[in-house]
Formats: structure tokens, sequence, C-alpha cells
């Protein structure tokens, strides 16, 4: 059956993309800066602004039980701010968070394998109409299942990760292969036919991964740089070895206890700060800085790493279904909402969230190390974020841009309130249990 989008893709000439990609990364000194195009004014936001900010992010802390978290605004127009607050942990005599501070890029890690895919498709390596089992050939079950349905979510394979999230939780330390996954996610009754809806799955980028892998023979890492982390000089991200799941550099993770029913237990809080990164892998177990994520959401929203026709393909919108505003759809990769593109997404003990919208630049990006209220909860702070970030103020010269925002920051904020599982002002912090 035809997918959502209802027409099959083409390659793209590849010595067109080459010479685009060449005449960028000249202009950059070697990589590449999404700002540029947006005549970024190089200043801190004013004083009032900052305040605002600040105590967004204090609220968002203490709403979702983290011990702390980092957030950042970029609005070319009139300045950027960076902000931190609370621990790296709960720990007694943990270090602050500060700006630099690493984190876990959660879901947002899909952003980068989706934009992988893209360039391949630029180089004429694969196709967005290509059938995974082209790639995958030693897993049966998956005819007529596309790429590029895989980075959209309209594969119809579920997500392995709300069926597992128990055991993430308790056991963060443990190694799943991501075949193991992939079958977690397969053994599951399918979401629909391929093409027909749009369901989250995480099953379906870790396959998307096996696919790319193994048609250039080469892992994510090497693929992540070539084609994302290096063009963008992205030197702070990466995705941890699998054995590597200690991560001392880094806001710790942590969760309340969650039932396999779905009950939270805010008395007692998992500490999953040190987890294997293979439990999101190339979907969700990428760790990184602000800065650097404030980077990949321009490049990712405004396509300036790949073509016009891949950046068109991108953002031709796949509809979310059901009761959902038609303010709200999906991309290749990612997810739009009004103008701001991006994503929000959740891993053990983390929920990471970065949009940016591709006309002003105004960007957001936040992190927070409690992930009982899930990622829609980072997504309403980071609209919130937007919400304070849009009206800014403008630097001399420069002129405030019109950002339409289908949301105010009352109802943002009213939301982050109505998600909020387990806030600190209560005592849900008082007991915490090592993850396993």
């Amino acid at each position: 059956m035809a997918d959502l989008l209802g027409a099959r893709r083409r390659r793209i000439a590849p010595a067109a993309v080459l010479l685009t990609v060449l005449a960028m990364s000249a202009c950059t000194g070697g990589t590449i800066d999404p700002a540029t195009q947006f005549n970024r004014v190089d200043v801190a936001v004013g004083d009032d602004l900052s305040t605002s900010l600040q105590a967004l992010l204090d609220e968002a802390v203490a709403l979702s039980g983290s011990s702390g978290g980092v957030a950042g605004v970029w609005a070319p127009w009139a300045g950027e701010w960076q902000g931190s607050s609370g621990s790296v942990s709960f720990e007694e005599g943990a270090p602050a968070v500060t700006p630099e501070t690493r984190f876990h890029m959660a879901a947002v890690t899909t952003e980068i394998t989706c934009t992988i895919l893209l360039r391949l498709v630029d180089e004429g390596s694969v196709a967005l109409d290509d059938e995974v089992t082209k790639y995958v050939d030693w897993i049966p079950g998956l005819d007529g299942i596309t790429l590029e349905q895989l980075c959209r979510h309209t594969s119809g394979l579920p997500d392995y990760y709300p069926a597992l999230r128990t055991h993430f939780l308790r056991n963060p330390e443990r190694i799943w292969p991501a075949g193991e996954l992939v079958a977690s996610g397969l053994a599951m009754s399918r979401v629909g036919p391929p093409g027909e809806q749009w369901s989250y799955s995480r099953t379906g980028v870790l396959l998307l991964s096996l696919a790319l892998e193994r048609t250039t023979g080469r892992s994510w890492n090497d693929l992540a740089k070539q084609y994302v982390l290096g063009p963008l000089g992205l030197d702070d991200t990466e995705l941890p070895s699998p054995e590597d799941t200690v991560h001392d550099d880094a806001l710790g993770a942590y969760s309340a206890s969650v039932a396999q029913d779905g009950t939270v237990d805010c008395a007692v809080v998992l500490d999953d700060s040190k987890q294997s990164s293979s439990i999101g892998g190339a979907a969700a177990g990428a760790v990184t800085t602000l800065d650097d994520l404030h980077r990949l959401s321009e490049a990712f929203a405004t396509g300036s790493l790949i073509s016009e026709q891949s950046l068109r393909e991108r953002w031709e919108p796949t509809p979310l279904g059901g009761d959902t505003p038609a303010w709200q759809r999906w991309g290749i990769g990612g997810a739009q909402y009004g103008p701001m593109r991006g994503s929000a997404g959740e891993a053990p003990g983390a929920i990471t969230a970065a949009f940016t919208d591709p006309e002003s630049g105004l960007t957001v990006a936040v992190a927070l190390n409690n992930s009982t209220s899930g990622d829609a909860f980072v997504r309403e702070v980071a609209f919130a974020l937007a919400s304070i970030g849009s009206k800014a103020p403008p630097a001399p010269d420069h002129e405030q841009p019109l950002v339409e925002l289908p949301w105010s920051l009352e109802q943002a904020t009213a939301k982050m309130h109505e998600l909020a599982k387990c806030p600190t002002a209560t005592d849900a912090a008082a007991e915490t249990t090592a993850g396993g």
C-alpha cells in the first residue's frame, strides 16, 4: 500500500550535493555554522529576560523532580541565554550544574541518525523508498517497510521502550544488543500496515541504524562523525560504548519507581546515572552539551547539511492523526510544532528537547535529569522557553521578527504543572536507591 505521502522517492544527483556541501564548508573554515544565515547578535540577552528564563528553568527542575538541569535560548535578533540549575546528582556535595555540563541526548539522538540517512540519499548510496529488507535480510516480517518510514515513524512497528521501561530503569547497566531490542519490538502487535499510520517507534530507528551500518560497513559513530558531527564541529557529542556506563562529567539520571502497569511511586527514586547507551542506541543513546545541541538543532531545522530536495522531503508533513492539532506534524526524524522544528524525548532518567524556527532562528534547548514526567513534560518546558524568547526585544540595528507560536506561555506552564508527576516540592527524593 502507498505510504502517507503517496509518492516514490528518487535519488539526488550526488555531484550537485557535493558541490553545495563543499561550498558551505569553505565559507566556515571547515565546519558549517547554521547560525550564519540569521545575522546573529553575539551578546547576552537583557537582565529581565534572563531572570524570567532562569526562573522557568528552576521551576522545571523542581516540577520534574530533577537534581539539576540546563537550558538555552538563542534569539539571533536579541542575543542568547544559557542557564543551569541545581546539582549534577542527588549525592551530598555533588557539584553544581553549569552550561558546559554534558547530558543524555535521549531521543533527540534520532535527528543524527535520520540526517545520516538523508546524507546517504544525497550521495546516491541509498534511496528513501528502498525497502529495509534490501539491507536487513536476516530479520523476517519487514516486507513493505521503507527506510523513510522508519524515520517518519509510519512503519507500523511498535516502540520497544514502553514495554521494557521498567527493566531499563531497574537494570540500567545491562548491555542490550540492537537486534534484541528490535526483536522485542517485532514481537509486539503491529500498529498497522506500513505507511498508513504514525506511531513513534525507537524500534524503527534502531532498525534503520542496522540497515545503514550494513550497507556502508561502518559503525554509527563513524557515520555520525563524517556526515553530522564533523561538519558541524560537534566535538562533545558521541554515542558512548555500551560498556562505558560511567559518565562522571554528565548530569546524573533518575526516575521514580515505575510498576509494570505504569503506576509511579514518587517515594522511591531510582538512580540510573550508570547506564549503557545500548538502551537507546542510535535512537536515544547519545550524550552532548548545550552548545552542541544548539548547533545540531539549527542544522536539523534549516537543512544546512542536506540538499534542498532532501530538506523538502524532510519537512513534507506527516499528520499525527486522531485529535492532534493540525499545527503538530512529523517529518523525517523530527517534529514540527507551529514554526518550531526539532525533538523532545526520553531516556532512562533523562528528558531532553531542542527546537528551532528556521525563519527567525529562534532556538531553545533544555535537559533535565529525571524522566518520570516524560517527554511531553520537557516539550512543554521548551515551548515555555520559546514563548519567552520569541518576545526578546531586539538589539540596536535589528528588528524583532514575528514568531507566531500556537501556544502561550501561560498554556505551556499550565501544562508543565499538569504533567509533573513527582515535583521535588514533595519529599519525592527522600529515598534514593540504586538502579539495579
